[in-house]
């Protein structure tokens, strides 16, 4: 039973909805802290509880333990699960609309001719826009990969758009770096269902600020490509 706010480890696994065997496994990888020890029982805090949770929500969203263990060993023991994980607890769904396309290596090819060669289709996977899983080929986003058959057929190689997809990927992460680093300067202080609902609340507006931006930017450089023809 719960005892000054604490829990045995049956009760936890029982708030948790998880069996005994798999909390002591996390214990085991050192994703759950110790509990207070009062002679031979374990007392487990509320704390402990809201780590059980982050880490079911983490696995039913994709994540591997291993990649849990990283995220909690690099941040740090003792301090809030929403410090720890900051935007990662709280992100909900992807942000990217990626639905993935799978078709044939010769459907592929199909697509982009000759210009689909080894070296472009080695420099996609690394991307991680592309995938070849038993002879078949697996892009991540229809919708880049619509866009990309579209500049292609426009006339720009399809060599270019890979190597302007990596400049497109550092640009964004940068972008991505900033209002992670914004929210967790301002927002961290809050319980994990509010920080959710915020993030969420958010997205929208992180999207219209970005689309914003770029127009901007594409402004300022047609004026200027413009301007060096005439």
């Amino acid at each position: 039973m719960e005892h000054a706010g604490e829990y045995r480890i049956e009760d936890l696994a029982r708030a948790a909805g998880i069996p005994v065997r798999t909390l002591r496994y996390y214990q085991e990888r050192r994703l759950l802290p110790p509990p207070r020890r009062e002679g031979r029982v374990g007392w487990y805090s509320p704390a402990h509880l809201d780590r059980l949770r982050m880490i079911t929500g983490l696995l039913e969203r994709g994540y591997r333990l291993d990649g849990i263990e990283e995220l909690l060993a690099a941040a740090g023991e003792g301090r809030e699960v929403t410090e720890l994980l900051g935007v990662a607890f709280a992100a909900g769904d992807p942000w990217a609309e990626q639905k993935p396309v799978e078709m044939s290596l010769e459907e592929a090819a199909g697509l982009f001719g000759e210009q689909l060669t080894p070296e472009v289709l080695a420099e996609a996977v690394e991307l991680g826009y592309v995938r070849i899983e038993g002879g078949r080929f697996v892009h991540s986003s229809a919708r880049l990969l619509d866009a990309t058959v579209e500049l292609v057929r426009s006339g720009v190689p399809l060599s270019a758009v890979v190597a302007m997809s990596w400049e497109l990927e550092a640009a964004f992460d940068r972008m991505a770096f900033s209002f992670v680093r914004l929210v967790r300067a301002h927002l961290t202080d809050r319980s994990p269902e509010e920080l959710a609902a915020t993030v969420e609340r958010l997205r929208p507006v992180a999207r219209a600020v970005a689309d914003e931006h770029f127009g901007r930017a594409m402004d300022r450089r047609i004026r200027e490509e413009i301007d060096r023809r005439s």
